[in-house]
């Protein structure tokens, strides 16, 4: 009966032992172990076994990635304006052991940080630049508030500066500054076009000119041409009147007389002012002749043709 008892006893020990020894830690978590109220080891997720009544969980620590609640802060911009800043940081514990013995609030310590940093990053930027640069900022309060959070264990992921909030006065001066930059941008672009409207005619202007330059150098080229080929075919006419009449003597003198009559009687006839054409006696009579000295020469010709 004894020894059924101790059995008992001893069994329920062993099962008491075994359950507070036995430690199963989840998976978004890590527990800090102290033995006799000293640190001794991190437990990572899964199954741990500890010594009972000797070693304790001191600390239970979220590994997951944490989000401070958003903060607000006031700052002084470069050119003194003073505007609220909406900011907050996301981190995780990387030395869950780090996290809870160099720093009793880390929650605490990385926003009063992120505060001291954001301030004096702000303070290098003029208003206009704090509301176009948010992303640069952002990432140098980063990468400054990572290397102040090294010493605690933890890694701060990112910062955001959620908004920037101004009074009325200065939000009504940035409108007149925007309207008034409008204005500028909308002036320049007036005269822009303005120029490029002149400029664009100038080059038609010069365009059509060199056309014409070129039309009337053609047209000038072509008048050239022609008296060119007019002047070789006078030469040519009279190098063979010429010949002709150092063939054949009188005749061809008075065929070229007479031809010149008929042709200036030719140019009166289809002259636009000629209204009544009168034809002098001679002239007819110079046909006639023209006719019979044309005669007159071929036979000669013939006869010389025979003769050679």
């Amino acid at each position: 009966m004894e020894f059924n008892i101790f059995l008992i006893l001893v069994t329920t020990l062993s099962v008491a032992l075994v359950f507070l020894g036995v430690k199963v830690v989840p998976q978004s978590k890590v527990y800090v172990i102290e033995r006799f109220g000293k640190y001794t080891k991190t437990l990572e997720s899964g199954l741990s076994i500890i010594v009972p009544f000797v070693d304790k969980v001191a600390h239970k620590v979220d590994i997951l990635e944490r989000q401070l609640p958003s903060f607000q802060i006031s700052v002084i911009t470069r050119d003194n304006v003073e505007v609220g800043l909406v900011s907050t940081v996301f981190f995780r514990v990387l030395d869950a052991s780090k996290s809870v013995y160099r720093i009793k609030n880390i929650d605490l310590a990385i926003e009063n940080t992120a505060i001291s940093i954001i301030r004096s990053a702000a303070g290098q930027l003029e208003l206009d630049d704090l509301q176009s640069s948010r992303e640069s900022m952002n990432s140098e309060i980063k990468d400054r508030l990572v290397k102040a959070a090294e010493i605690w264990g933890v890694e701060v992921t990112r910062t955001e500066i959620l908004d920037v909030l101004v009074d009325e006065q200065t939000k009504e001066s940035q409108r007149q500054q925007l309207n008034a930059e409008r204005e500028r941008r909308a002036t320049i672009a007036t005269a822009e076009g303005q120029k490029r409207s002149v400029e664009l005619n100038a080059d038609a202007q010069l365009y059509e000119a060199k056309k014409t330059a070129e039309a009337v150098k053609v047209s000038a080229d072509a008048d050239a041409y022609a008296i060119k080929i007019k002047a070789e075919a006078d030469a040519e006419q009279t190098r063979v009147v010429g010949k002709a009449i150092k063939d054949d003597g009188q005749p061809a003198v008075n065929f070229e007389i007479m031809k010149r009559q008929v042709d200036g009687l030719s140019d009166l006839a289809s002259s636009n002012q000629t209204k009544t054409l009168v034809v002098p006696s001679d002239i007819t009579k110079a046909l006639g002749s023209l006719e019979v000295l044309l005669g007159t020469i071929s036979k000669e010709k013939s006869n010389d043709d025979w003769n050679d």
